[in-house]
């Protein structure tokens, strides 16, 4: 299938229009992902110790502990952390590539 000049130069427009009309959304999109990987470093700088738990990482990284056990579960499913052991009623967590090592 071919495509003639004035398809793609209509396509071309209709693509820089869209992106226009969404420049809002695109910059609060990479602005959120932005954030959340620093909030990643936090914890993972948190967690260079050593095995710890949700309070101990969110003592040690200034965070609420409701947002490092979010992050800590995305990490878990993605392989990143892993559960080690439990202190108390907490679980510990540590860095994947530590537990390999």
């Amino acid at each position: 299938m071919t495509v003639s000049k004035d398809e793609m130069r209509l396509r071309t427009a209709l693509l820089k229009r869209l992106r226009e009309d969404r420049v809002s959304s695109i910059d609060s999109t990479r602005e959120h992902l932005k954030t959340q990987k620093a909030i990643r470093r936090e914890i993972c700088q948190a967690m260079q110790q050593g095995a710890a738990t949700v309070p101990e990482i969110a003592a040690s990284s200034g965070l609420p502990s409701h947002q490092v056990l979010w992050h800590l579960t995305a990490m878990k499913k993605y392989d990143l952390v892993i559960e080690v052991g439990q202190c108390g009623e907490y679980y510990q967590y540590e860095l994947a590539k530590e537990a390999e090592a």
